[in-house]
C-alpha cells in the first residue's frame, strides 16, 4: 500500500482538483453548449431548434447592441487599467519615501469585493442624497444635481470609469513584478549611452516586460468583456440598454425571459469571442517578438 502511495503521489493529490474542476467548471461548459441546441426553459421543455438560436442571433439587435455596448466599455475599461496602472508600477518601482505604504494603499480597490464596490459608487453617486452631487453643487461646478447613472449619455462613461478604479491594481502588481526582473545595468547602460528616460522606457522595459504585459491584457480583457456583477448592479443595464452588456443581456434573456436555450448559444458566442481575442493577441506579439 505505501508503494502505490509513493508511485500515484502526485495523481492523488491531483484528483480532487481535477473532480472539481469537472464539476465546476469543463460540465457547466459542455451543458450550456447542449442546451443552446434546444428551445427550453430547463423544466418541461425541451424542444430540439438544431442550430436555430445560434442563426436568431445574427437578427437579433439586443444582442448586438450588446456587443457593441461591450466592446466599447472592455476598450474604455483595459486601456484605462494598462494607464493608469504602468505609470503607477512605474512610480513604485523607483526608491521613493512610504513605498510600501503606498503599494498597500493602492491595492485596495482590488482587494474590495465588487458588491461592495458597485453599492457604495451607488450611494456616493446616488443623484438625492450623493457625496458627489453635494460636493460639486456646493463648489459651484454644478447648479443642479445630476443622475450619474440614470443618464443614457453618461451612464456608460461613469461605469467605466468606476471599473478602472476598480481593476487597475491588476495590472498594476502584475507590471510591478515584471519591472523588477529588469536588471538595472541595462538602464546604466542607456544613461551611458545619453539615452532619456522616456527612450528607455520604450526601448528596454517594454521589451524586457512584454511577455507579462501580454498575460495581463488577455486576462483583463476576457474578465471585462464577459463582467456582470458591478453593471448589473450600478445600472442593471439601463438606462435604455445604454450598459446593457453581453453578461446582462445573457441574464435577462435566460431569467427574464425564460429563453435559456438562446442564452445558452449567447454564451458559446462570447466564449468564442474571447478565446479569439486572446489568440489574435497573442499571435501579433508572436510575431513581433
Amino acid at each position: 500500500m505505501g508503494r502505490y502511495l509513493e508511485k500515484h503521489f502526485t495523481l492523488i493529490f491531483f484528483l480532487p482538483a481535477a473532480v472539481l474542476s469537472v464539476l465546476l467548471i469543463i460540465y457547466p461548459m459542455l451543458y450550456g453548449v447542449y442546451i443552446s441546441f434546444f428551445n427550453t426553459n430547463l423544466v418541461n421543455k425541451w424542444e430540439f431548434v438544431g442550430l436555430e438560436n445560434y442563426t436568431g442571433l445574427l437578427t437579433d439587435t439586443a444582442f448586438r447592441n450588446s456587443l457593441g455596448v461591450d466592446l466599447k466599455f472592455t476598450l474604455a475599461v483595459v486601456a484605462g487599467h494598462f494607464v493608469i496602472g504602468t505609470i503607477l508600477a512605474v512610480i513604485l518601482n523607483k526608491e521613493i519615501k512610504g513605498r510600501v505604504f503606498f503599494r498597500c494603499i493602492l491595492m485596495l480597490p482590488w482587494l474590495i469585493p465588487e458588491v461592495v464596490f458597485a453599492v457604495l459608487f451607488k450611494w456616493i453617486l446616488n443623484p438625492q442624497y450623493g457625496i458627489v452631487n453635494f460636493s460639486l453643487i456646493d463648489l459651484g461646478f454644478l447648479s443642479e444635481t445630476v443622475s450619474w447613472l440614470g443618464d443614457v449619455d453618461l451612464a456608460l462613461p461613469v461605469v467605466a470609469a468606476i471599473c478602472i478604479l476598480k481593476g487597475y491594481p491588476f495590472v498594476m502588481i502584475m507590471v510591478l513584478s515584471a519591472l523588477q526582473t529588469v536588471s538595472g545595468d541595462l538602464y546604466e547602460a542607456a544613461r551611458v549611452d545619453g539615452c532619456s528616460e522616456m527612450k528607455a522606457f520604450w526601448h528596454i522595459t517594454v521589451p524586457s516586460i512584454l511577455p507579462v504585459l501580454t498575460v495581463a491584457f488577455i486576462l483583463d480583457t476576457v474578465n471585462w468583456f464577459k463582467h456582470y456583477t458591478m453593471v448589473n448592479i450600478l445600472t442593471g443595464g439601463g438606462p435604455a440598454n445604454s450598459t446593457s452588456l453581453v453578461s446582462v443581456t445573457i441574464y435577462k434573456t435566460a431569467f427574464g425571459s425564460f429563453k435559456f436555450g438562446v442564452a445558452g448559444a449567447m454564451a458559446v458566442v462570447v466564449f468564442f469571442i474571447c478565446y479569439l481575442m486572446s489568440w489574435i493577441y497573442r499571435r501579433l506579439t508572436d510575431e513581433k517578438d
